[in-house]
């Protein structure tokens, strides 16, 4: 996937200026698909050269124009043509593995910490994702269309953190039961 097809998708949802989708990005679709602001912009100038979206340009009083983006007719066709597409599945390429895989060439200890680093840092995301089915999707069993489609994807990001912690546990427990 290319960040245009994720910047299509976000188009799809809502118009909106370089800013707020680089904040939506920050908020949602970031998640699954991080983009520093700068690729957004640079992204957006050239579908908007190649005519997958078009703007307005808003006139703002003391700072330069804004322009507002949405999806255009070559960009739903391309959109299209990408959904029909087949994707490849997500291949795990995780330093943390290769680090615990060569743990016993170095210092253990410092690797335990590495791991309990990265599970709290996959807890905190879990429990962000959490918060936001919460706040965004309080009835999941009425949800259908485009909201069940945004609760699907949170769910499977909502999984794959629980699974990490989960992995992460086992872990830190065998390396503690191991070096005892």
């Amino acid at each position: 996937m290319a960040l245009e097809h994720a910047i299509l998708v976000s188009l799809t949802e809502r118009a909106g200026s370089g800013y707020e989708l680089a904040r939506r990005f920050d908020r949602s679709i970031g998640y699954f698909w991080p983009a520093t602001h700068q690729q957004i912009y640079r992204v957006l100038r050239r579908m908007d050269d190649a005519g997958w979206v078009k703007h307005t340009e808003i006139a703002q009083d003391g700072r330069p124009d804004k322009k507002v983006y949405r999806i255009a007719a070559a960009g739903r066709t391309e959109l299209t043509r990408w959904l029909a597409e087949p994707a490849d599945p997500a291949v795990l390429r995780d330093g943390l593995g290769v680090k615990l895989r060569g743990a016993s060439v170095g210092d253990v200890d410092v690797v335990l910490k590495e791991v309990e680093r990265h599970r709290a840092e996959h807890a905190t995301r879990r429990e962000v994702y959490r918060g936001i089915q919460k706040r965004d999707f309080p009835k999941p069993a009425t949800l259908h269309g485009r909201e069940l489609h945004q609760y699907l994807v949170l769910r499977g990001g909502i999984r794959a953190e629980e699974s990490f912690v989960a992995w992460c546990d086992e872990v830190i427990d065998a390396l503690r039961k191991d070096s005892a």
